[in-house]
């Protein structure tokens, strides 16, 4: 393969994928290049997992183009499988077997050699920090350290691009992060991953370049930084009142950010000075439950560009 850091890995023009009448990816355009981690954030049922699906070539293309690797799934699927690591939403390990045999065994699948393969276990073992537990069973691991094995095993055969589907849901946040330092680790090593994510921290953490996905669609692209400045203010203000008050007070804040959103249990308003909002609504003789300032995220993109938070 080319040393070329611009190389393209993946690349859609107009990809669609229809299941009967209901089409749950509707043309969408992608791009991603050697050595960078590229997310699609959006909420369940906006068409990531479609998509991924299409890309680990395991689930055919309706129309549309669509090459891995510079390869065509529907030609040459067995080959670029051969070539990716792929991490599903769901862990498909083996209780049967040990934790060490998840990983030999697994490997033996890729017609790798007993010698390398035992080699390859004891070194994913090591990075998953799950050395210690090499004889136990699955069942006995954490949360975390299952998730840690599942990318493990994904991992057996040196692969070019890594995907991940929704890799930390059901995670507490001490897990999450050290899961969050082991895929960036392997962007440093030179990986290109892929991630699916609804959670925006995770995507801002991980991600160089992203789309936000809604109902099908692309709804922006760019890196998490280009996004927010493209789409949000610096800053937002939260202001919580009482129960069913939110509607009736935003017109009455309404002038004090570039535009407001009104959520069930909040106000956001937008401004690149938050503290300042804050001061003016208590000047006009409002008084907030509680106030929050702080910086935009890619939750607050979402919003704007679909009138719905992430977690819907």
């Amino acid at each position: 393969m080319s040393a070329d850091v611009t190389e393209s890995m993946i690349s859609a023009r107009g990809l669609r994928k229809s299941f009967g009448d209901l089409e749950a990816v509707k043309g969408i355009d992608v791009e991603v290049r050697k050595g960078e981690a590229f997310g699609f954030l959006g909420p369940n049922g906006a068409g990531k997992s479609s998509t991924m699906r299409m890309i680990a070539s395991v689930s055919p293309v309706t129309s549309g183009e669509l090459r891995i690797l510079g390869m065509d799934p529907a030609t040459d699927g067995p080959a670029i499988r051969s070539r990716l690591g792929v991490c599903p939403q769901e862990d498909t390990l083996d209780n049967e077997l040990n934790v060490f045999d998840n990983l030999y065994i697994y490997g033996r699948y890729f017609g790798i050699d007993r010698a390398t393969c035992r080699d390859r276990a004891h070194e994913l073992l090591e990075f998953a920090q799950i050395t210690d537990k090499a004889r136990s069973k699955v069942e006995d691991l954490s949360g975390g350290m299952k998730r840690r094995l599942t990318i493990a095993r994904s991992l057996i055969n040196n692969p070019d691009v890594l995907l991940l589907d929704e890799p930390t849901t059901g995670l507490d946040p001490q897990a999450r992060h050290v899961l969050w330092d082991q895929l960036f680790r392997l962007k440093q090593a030179g990986v290109t991953l892929v991630i699916t994510t609804h959670y925006m921290d995770e995507a801002e953490q991980l991600c160089d370049r992203l789309v936000v996905m809604d109902k099908g669609v692309i709804a922006a692209e760019g890196s998490p930084r280009e996004l927010i400045d493209a789409h949000s203010t610096r800053e937002v203000a939260e202001l919580r009142f009482g129960v069913g008050e939110h509607e009736g007070l935003a017109e009455k804040v309404a002038d004090l950010g570039e535009r407001v959103e009104v959520l069930p249990d909040r106000l956001l308003v937008y401004s690149d000075h938050g503290e300042e909002v804050v001061t003016a609504v208590l000047e006009r003789g409002l008084h907030p439950i509680a106030t929050l300032v702080r910086r935009s995220t890619l939750e607050d993109v979402f919003l704007r560009l679909t009138g719905r938070s992430l977690a819907d």
